[in-house]
């Protein structure tokens, strides 16, 4: 196992992630406990010392599966992640309910890592709302040992996370990231990864794999990534696209199985970042992939000027392709939550005027009538 050094930690380059755990006959809330604990003994033994929870995951149960298991554990053995749930805007005036409640699920009287969760923009203006205190708490645990380092995961845009910055920053001590070669430049993830290099903050990896979608590929890219790395698995393709970023700390597998967590540690054994030819191959798929599905929107915003409904297009076409790309998810629902709903796909009118200056000549009033039924 590759270990990489926080502070005065040294952190397995791969942390096991609990989100997406075993279950019995396809209930997310039952966890298959038998599997896990074999999952989490076989990472303990590989060197895997960092493990993420989080008060969601599982529908609750994670926090409490995990406890279980890693109580077996010296609790020196291992680093233990969890979250805040900002998610849901009817947590945030519970903190101080909340926290101490996910220390009795994991068993432990402290958390070594803890996240604000989930910063995005449903919930940006409520973490900066000093009424519900959510910042003096976390760091007021910190201050007794509850925490041991406090950070934040965040899957909104770069604004929302430089508005975050702006107020939490000083106190942040790492970040978990959507981070893969995909999402390097369709969700702009560079940009991030940059503005947390700014300021000197380590990157955690979420969705290496996004999901599991890019853990196999469509015959022909898979020919042109082996053709350069014959030994290298698809997934390790993923893998080692990360471990060329040296702002990049842990990075979070999402396996759901024995096996698939036995492939992720065994690519952790040794460190070999792609070469520029093998970068450039991947971002080449990348591009080749995303504009299959993505429409060609430049933001160059002549059509929000002839928009009779002024609707801000270029954003509605950027959650359409982010929607169509993932097939589904939550991150364009979340979004459009906080945006009038009349100014929502459905609001178009199929009038054309924005279509008559379009560069581009996308045909936006058939995307937002598709955006809309696929949204319900």
């Amino acid at each position: 196992m590759i270990y990489k050094p926080f502070q005065d930690l040294q952190l397995s380059a791969l942390g096991m992630g609990t989100m997406r755990l075993p279950v019995l006959n396809g209930d997310e809330a039952c966890i298959d406990e038998a599997a896990a604990a074999e999952m989490v003994a076989y990472a303990m033994e590989q060197g895997v010392n960092y493990y993420d929870t989080a008060w969601g995951y599982h529908k609750g149960n994670s926090e409490l599966v995990m406890g279980k298991i890693l109580e077996k554990y010296p609790r020196e053995s291992f680093y233990l992640a969890s979250k805040f749930p900002g998610y849901d805007l009817r947590n945030m005036d519970k903190v101080e309910e909340i926290f101490p409640k996910q220390l009795e699920k994991c068993r432990v009287e402290y958390f070594d890592f803890y996240l604000i969760h989930n910063v995005c923009e449903l919930n940006i203006d409520a973490y900066l709302d000093p009424k519900y205190g959510i910042l003096p708490y976390v760091l007021e645990q910190k201050k007794q040992g509850r925490i041991r380092h406090l950070g934040f995961s965040v899957h909104g845009s770069y604004d929302v996370m430089k508005r975050f910055m702006e107020v939490y920053g000083e106190h942040m001590e790492f970040c978990q990231v959507q981070l893969n070669w995909l999402d390097w430049d369709f969700q702009d993830a560079k940009a991030k990864v940059e503005m947390l290099k700014a300021h000197q903050i380590p990157v955690w990896v979420m969705e290496p794999l996004r999901g599991g979608k890019l853990a196999s590929l469509a015959p022909e890219y898979a020919a042109r990534l082996q053709a350069l790395r014959p030994e290298e698995s698809i997934p390790g393709w993923a893998f080692r696209f990360l471990q060329g970023l040296p702002q990049v700390t842990v990075t979070l597998t999402g396996a759901s199985s024995l096996q698939q967590l036995q492939e992720n540690i065994r690519i952790f054994s040794t460190d070999a970042p792609l070469s520029e030819p093998e970068l450039a191959a991947l971002f080449g798929i990348a591009e080749e992939m995303v504009q299959k599905i993505a429409l060609p929107c430049t933001a160059c915003r002549y059509c929000t000027s002839h928009c009779p409904q002024e609707l801000d297009i270029p954003t509605l076409l950027d959650l359409y392709n982010e929607h169509n790309f993932t097939g589904g998810g939550f991150l364009a629902p979340m979004v459009l939550k906080t945006i009038p709903k009349e100014k929502h796909p459905q609001a178009c009118l199929g009038c054309g005027s924005c279509e008559a200056v379009c560069p581009q000549q996308i045909k936006i009033s058939a995307a937002l009538a598709d955006f809309s039924a696929k949204l319900g």
